[in-house]
């Protein structure tokens, strides 16, 4: 049973003296820091760009000493959240995002790509042709498919997700009417949990940035439940990524470790600055003392 346990994104202004440390030494990296503690990484930076080459060859060199770190990453927001109309062009930036991620992928270092579509996509002919252009387009890589209304889990619709090849995600959200599930039956060999955290005043208000809708933190009870879902999801996979998207604040990153020592049994290592935002990670954790001196040159 693999269960790798990680955060979407590691560059956040407000990770600072809270993740990271406030004194950093020569030669600091938060990815390379952060890859002491967790043991996969969903790139976001790839939903709002086309990925670089040369920076993917400097990710993989910042996790060179820890060969069982993977990265997931999010699919460009051209294929996803913009008007879809196959084209010359689109088959282009599909060839360019593809190459940004060849150095991760062809180091076994990409585990899949998230295609994670809003709310307001529904199962229609034409969201059908845009998941089939996506399946057929990056056929080469492992497609997990994040849906947020709930039709796509009715029987017919997710068993044409199934046909395509998607690996569906489970996604921890604020409970609503038109929510899916949060635990779905997994179906590909990848399970997919990705929690964002239950904050349902800032998630349903227009006017609540990011960082309002993902400032949230799971309580005990609600580490534990989200350890058994994947456990479960495990149950049938090859294995599952749990991410946390619950960002704001470093929260993300608690709640990593958290769920790291109830599946793993085990006290993780932690952030000495981590720690102090959050006490209650003495309880499961081993607090790094002061600075962290895990560094490359």
């Amino acid at each position: 049973m693999v269960i790798r346990i990680g955060p979407a994104g590691w560059s956040y202004v407000d990770w600072e003296g809270v993740v990271y440390p406030r004194k950093k030494p020569p030669g600091f990296h938060p990815l390379r820091y952060l890859a002491q503690y967790v043991d996969c990484i969903e790139l976001n930076s790839s939903f709002y760009g086309t990925p670089r080459a040369d920076y993917a060859a400097k990710w993989l060199e910042h996790v060179r000493d820890r060969p069982h770190f993977r990265f997931t990453a999010k699919l460009q927001d051209i294929f996803t959240h913009h008007s879809f109309r196959d084209s010359m062009r689109l088959r282009e930036e599909a060839d360019r995002f593809r190459a940004g991620l060849a150095p991760l992928r062809e180091a076994g270092r990409l585990a899949g790509l998230l295609v994670q579509f809003p709310f307001s996509f529904r199962p229609t002919p034409g969201a059908k042709r845009r998941l089939e252009w996506i399946a057929e387009t990056f056929l080469d890589h492992s497609l997990i498919l994040e849906v947020r209304h709930k039709d796509w889990f009715e029987p017919g619709a997710r068993d044409r997700i199934a046909g395509m090849g998607y690996n569906l995600a489970s996604i921890d959200l604020p409970d609503h009417k038109d929510h899916p599930p949060h635990t779905v039956e997994p179906t590909g060999p990848l399970g997919y949990l990705r929690l964002h955290g239950r904050n349902r005043a800032a998630w349903f208000d227009s006017a609540a940035g990011r960082d309002q809708r993902y400032d949230y933190l799971y309580g005990k009870e609600e580490v534990l439940r989200l350890a058994e879902t994947a456990r479960r999801i495990a149950g049938g996979t090859e294995a599952v990524y749990v991410i946390t998207n619950n960002h704001f604040s470093g929260k993300a990153v608690a709640n990593v470790l958290e769920l790291r020592s109830e599946i793993e049994g085990v006290a993780p290592r932690a952030p000495h600055e981590l720690v102090l935002e959050y006490p209650r990670l003495k309880k499961v954790t081993r607090p790094d003392g002061g600075q962290s001196t895990l560094f490359d040159d």
